[in-house]
């Protein structure tokens, strides 16, 4: 997964692209028979000609299209090896809130600069997989203002940057068989605007951790610890453990929806899951993120994202 985004449309697979302006999130399931199964495979191993033809459609929108294969799925495939830590979304009961787990095969992030581009390589997707898959959840985000969230604070602040970008996303000689791979999380949360927008924003503020006009990061006060804190994960020689976030509002003001799509990419899938513990449980046990109290998470899964390499073996079987 080399930087490619100099070249559009954009190679699949890169996860460290540039953050786009329209996004989808579709999760599918997969029918259980082996034949629907066999041809959803060629069609994710493809998935680099579908992105060719819909982005040269215009160059400007810089199209991407990132496929996340789920512990299931890829059991499915009968590959003799696994990636290390591929496994379902663990469920987080925590005293007030529950991360949920739900179902998903395969996970499509589709980016671009316009919406148009987003919709057409979904379109032209969902009919070359046919009824061979089910639609869990599908999503359009967009990027509102200056990249917040519907809360109103800036989202994303702490993604990591240079060097350090790869060495938080991409696996590894760690595994060295699905090397310049990643992990992803997905989980749609709604929002309770009404109430969150009653509190004063001094109290907004303390519970996200940063100011909310000008993104200026709090000092923990003594209190409870604020969404941004724990968020923070440092390990025992005091290293901070990051990962790349993509996240997206989205919303139907019309229905009274609004929500944040979180999607979390990492080389250590356990970096996510601890803060997961950490926001649901809270620390110490008990004092979970105050941001829960505002905002549902209704979806959760986890994925394998792999090198475009390997995603295009895929439709011959095992390598």
């Amino acid at each position: 997964m080399a930087n490619t985004w100099d070249r559009v449309p954009i190679e699949p697979q890169t996860v460290n692209a540039p953050l786009s302006k329209a996004a989808v999130f579709l999760v599918v399931t997969v029918d259980p028979a082996e034949d629907a199964f066999a041809a959803v495979r060629e069609v994710i191993a493809d998935i680099g000609g579908l992105v060719r033809a819909v982005g040269f459609r215009d160059l400007g929108a810089q199209l991407s299209c990132i496929v996340g294969i789920g512990r299931a799925a890829w059991d499915r495939l009968g590959r003799a090896s696994r990636p290390a830590q591929l496994h379902p979304f663990p469920e987080v009961p925590g005293p007030a809130h529950v991360a949920v787990s739900t179902p998903g095969d395969l996970l499509f992030h589709i980016r671009a600069e316009s919406v148009d581009m987003c919709f057409e390589l979904e379109k032209l997707l969902l009919r070359k997989l046919g009824a061979n898959v089910h639609v869990e959840d599908e999503v359009s985000g967009f990027r509102y203002f200056d990249a917040r969230d519907l809360l109103g604070f800036v989202d994303g602040t702490e993604n990591p940057m240079g060097a350090a970008l790869a060495h938080d996303t991409l696996i590894g000689d760690e595994d060295e068989l699905f090397a310049g791979g990643s992990y992803v999380v997905v989980q749609k949360y709604l929002h309770n605007l009404d109430a969150w927008e009653a509190l004063p924003v001094a109290e907004q503020e303390r519970i996200i951790g940063r100011t909310k006009l000008d993104n200026v990061e709090l000092e923990p006060d003594g209190g409870r610890l604020s969404h941004k804190d724990l968020n923070t994960i440092t390990d025992t020689a005091g290293v901070e453990h990051d990962i790349l976030r993509d996240n997206m509002p989205f919303g139907r003001p019309g229905a009274g929806e609004f929500g944040t799509y979180f999607i979390g990419y990492a080389a250590d899938l356990s970096t996510i899951e601890k803060m997961l513990q950490r926001m649901f449980v809270g620390v110490p046990p008990g004092n979970y993120d105050r941001v829960l109290d505002f905002s549902t998470a209704v979806t959760g899964s986890t994925y394998f994202v792999p090198s475009n390499d390997l995603l295009e073996t895929l439709a011959d079987g095992d390598a």
